[in-house]
């Protein structure tokens, strides 16, 4: 469903985690500059880290992934500068994020392959 190469773009400043679509995808536009429906993936956090949701166009509609940890907290990356709103991340760090991997520790390695199913 996530095509290889697409961009990703972590939002630093937490989120009410009731927001859906529509107010996500205005916090795309306000926060990180480009619109939703451009096929990169948002990801948003909580205030407590131990929840993330995932925004995303899929070609032919949003799509909103959800998770939340059984126990700790989903770890931010890095901002390059104090003022950053977002940082842009690859796919070998969205994985490690998503699993609840703390960035600064996790191994670089190549994206895994995925197996598209139709």
């Amino acid at each position: 469903m996530i095509p290889r190469g697409v961009q990703v773009f972590v939002a630093l400043d937490p989120v009410d985690m009731r927001w859906s679509f529509d107010r996500l995808a205005g916090a795309a536009l306000e926060r990180i500059g480009y619109e939703a429906r451009c096929g990169a993936l948002f990801i948003y956090f909580g205030k407590r880290r131990d929840a993330v949701k995932v925004l995303f166009f899929d070609g032919s509609g949003m799509c909103l992934f959800y998770k939340r940890l059984d126990r700790g907290v989903f770890r931010l990356p890095e901002a390059r500068s104090a003022e950053a709103r977002h940082v842009e991340v690859d796919e070998s760090l969205l994985d490690a994020l998503l699993d609840g991997v703390d960035l600064a520790e996790a191994p670089k390695r190549a994206p895994r392959s995925r197996i598209r199913v139709h």
